[in-house]
């Protein structure tokens, strides 16, 4: 149930005109927060670094061997041996395999691999993988040519890094670790603020605890998974010892060692919490320790979200410093908000004898945790996604509005489902005190306080009564299995249960998936940094300039065939296909749609038939008249033309 609690129900003293008027104002309320919520990146949406730039550039041709490749990124990343691989045509390693250098400015996040000296003409694959500053593994590959194109035996990765089977793994212990922790925090504090008759209920008690171990278990998974996640993607790799070290080192690594000994403090404040304070009669003795219980449990749970803030979204980009502490804000109100609920319909079905006030207090915890949510997802939603144009226009904007839809789906079903529930609470509040006996603290069950006697035989006495206890029970279980508020809640909740389950698919994809401000100012900083490509052009030309030995055939290569500086081949061929000697050859471009031109080159002769010109510069992308003048004697001469496009 998502929207359950913050409209629960209106005060008695409410009259019947003005219920259904708060009903609707608290829930356009939590709408709101909600559709913040998702714009803001709750749950763990990642803000991932991205390539902008490298030297050489993707597809670029240069015409001497560089000294080493440099590549740029839109924020910080983590490298290390290995992290960039520079292959030649055949797939051998042309880099020297040094780690890559630091080169980093104040502003510019970028790094540099050596390569062997007297690098061959022909195309060159780099292949990079790092790890962003948020903890997400990030890969990439691009081409280069030395002189001229070439075949390559090298195919570029298909496969981004974190994927596979150990990226799924790591996946599933991620979102396992934030459900426990809104368990364990939402739920202890539902507890400790709204019903601390609960401490001594097993099914809330058996709900906290899960949430302990599967935040705890999910936890020590990703640390070991975080070097494969990281690195090679092999599963094998969680035993290698050396790469588990090299975790510990990151900050990755250090936050989930930190989670691990927070949750040893908190198995210490469950201990207390379901012990002595279950077990306390004396109201003042018991306020006291409630206090203390609260104060402690409060550190540890922000230590525990701090260290999702301090490793990953939060910890990188645009303020940080602001980012940090309204994330740990975030995730604290989810829990409260989310663990709370799945407490009050564990304490509803299982432990009928719940207080009404204790409803009602969770009803105002509830609407603080949303208040809160509305202004941490307001600011989250300007941090990660920036803009409309990238909500509407980028992959991550796209997911969030499904996103957004299913909330919107998952809304008016919990509207039902908060009907429900109140309904149960009225109920509850006319059954209480009308039960004879103690209630079990296990289902809540009337049991008898005199057992059944039978004279001169006390173990028939105490079996008697375990039978007429057990009866009792199985009677109280069929009605309350036949009360037809409990029915429709439970109606109610698996249809919600069944949206929640694809919203968290959608949310699945959305944590893999670049933000929306990232992809933008990544596309912006490429766009303005590299020229547009095409690919290179060949064209074929007959010409006829009139005179002896005047017909033959032009070939040109334009490579790579694009804005900004090109290589440019030009073979002259005889009617016999023949390489055909000409006295001079000249080339003019000219774009009329912008009034440019004609620029003139002048291709130098390389050998028989066979003439080149490098840097011939296309400032701007379009449709290009190109000119070709072949002359073959003093006075025979023909300009040939073609219109292609560039860029």
């Amino acid at each position: 149930m998502t929207a359950t609690a913050p409209p629960f129900g209106p005060t008695p003293s409410m009259s019947p005109m003005r219920r259904p008027l708060a009903a609707a104002a608290l829930l356009a309320v939590f709408v709101g927060a909600v559709f913040s919520l998702l714009l803001g990146g709750a749950g763990p949406a990642s803000a991932h670094a991205a390539l902008t730039g490298s030297d050489p550039q993707d597809g670029a041709v240069v015409a001497t061997a560089p000294k080493e490749v440099t590549l740029t990124f839109s924020e910080q990343v983590a490298m290390g041996d290995g992290s960039v691989r520079v292959l030649d045509p055949s797939g051998k390693r042309a880099d020297t395999g040094a780690e890559p250098r630091d080169l980093q400015t104040d502003s510019t996040v970028k790094y540099g691999v050596p390569l062997h000296a007297g690098l061959p003409d022909g195309t060159y694959t780099v292949a990079w993988q790092a790890v962003s500053a948020d903890s997400h593994p990030v890969s990439g590959a691009f081409t280069f040519s030395i002189g001229a194109p070439s075949r390559t035996t090298v195919a570029l990765p298909t496969d981004q890094a974190g994927g596979g089977l150990v990226g799924t793994l790591y996946g599933i212990a991620r979102y396992a670790a934030y459900a426990g922790f809104i368990l364990l925090a939402g739920g202890a504090a539902f507890v400790l603020a709204c019903w601390q008759r609960g401490a001594s209920a097993r099914p809330l008690q058996r709900l906290v605890v899960r949430g302990w171990m599967t935040l705890t278990t999910a936890t020590l998974a990703m640390l070991l998974l975080r070097n494969p996640y990281t690195g090679s993607g092999k599963l094998a790799d969680i035993f290698d010892l050396d790469g588990l070290k090299a975790v510990l080192d990151t900050k990755p690594g250090a936050a989930l060692v930190s989670r691990l000994l927070l949750l040893g403090a908190s198995a210490l404040f469950i201990a207390v919490l379901f012990g002595a304070y279950a077990k306390r009669e004396d109201e003042r003795e018991k306020k006291d320790l409630t206090f203390g219980l609260a104060i402690g449990g409060a550190v540890i749970a922000a230590g525990i979200a701090g260290t999702w803030a301090l490793a990953e979204h939060a910890s990188t980009g645009i303020q940080p410093g602001i980012a940090m502490p309204v994330d740990v804000l975030h995730l604290l109100a989810v829990a409260t908000w989310l663990g709370g609920l799945a407490a009050l319909l564990v304490a509803l079905y299982r432990t009928p004898d719940i207080e009404v006030t204790a409803v009602h207090r969770f009803s105002r915890i509830a609407f603080g945790s949303v208040l809160v949510l509305t202004a941490t997802g307001l600011y989250q939603s300007w941090r990660q996604v920036g803009s409309w144009s990238a909500l509407t226009g980028t992959r991550y904007g796209q997911l969030l509005l499904v996103k957004v839809g299913l909330v919107a789906l998952l809304v008016g079903v919990a509207w039902i489902s908060r009907r429900w529930t109140a309904r149960l609470a009225a109920d509850t509040t006319e059954a209480q005190g009308a039960g004879a006996g103690t209630a079990d603290a296990d289902t809540g069950t009337p049991v008898e306080t005199e057992p059944a006697t039978v004279p001169g035989d006390p173990a028939r006495a105490a079996q008697l009564a375990r039978q007429k206890a057990a009866v009792a029970t199985a009677t109280k279980k069929r009605i309350r299995d036949a009360d037809p508020d409990r029915s429709g809640l439970r109606r109610s909740v698996l249809a919600e249960v069944g949206v929640a389950v694809v919203l968290l698919a959608v949310t699945t994809v959305l944590t893999s998936t670049e933000p929306g401000r990232t992809e933008e100012e990544a596309a912006r900083t490429s766009t303005a940094s590299a020229p547009t490509t095409a690919g290179p052009i060949a064209v074929s030309l007959p010409f006829d300039t009139g005179g002896r030995n005047g017909k033959g055939t032009v070939r040109m290569d334009i490579d790579p065939g694009r804005t900004g500086a090109n290589g440019l081949h030009i073979w002259i061929d005889g009617p016999d296909g023949q390489p055909m000697d000409v006295p001079e050859v000249k080339l003019a471009f000219t774009l009329a749609s912008k009034d440019i031109g004609p620029l003139p080159v002048v291709p130098d002769r390389l050998t028989e038939g066979h003439w080149t010109a490098s840097g011939v510069q296309i400032p701007m992308a379009g449709n290009w008249k190109m000119a070709v003048t072949v002359r073959t004697s003093d006075i025979d001469q023909t300009t040939i033309a073609k219109n292609v496009k560039i860029g």
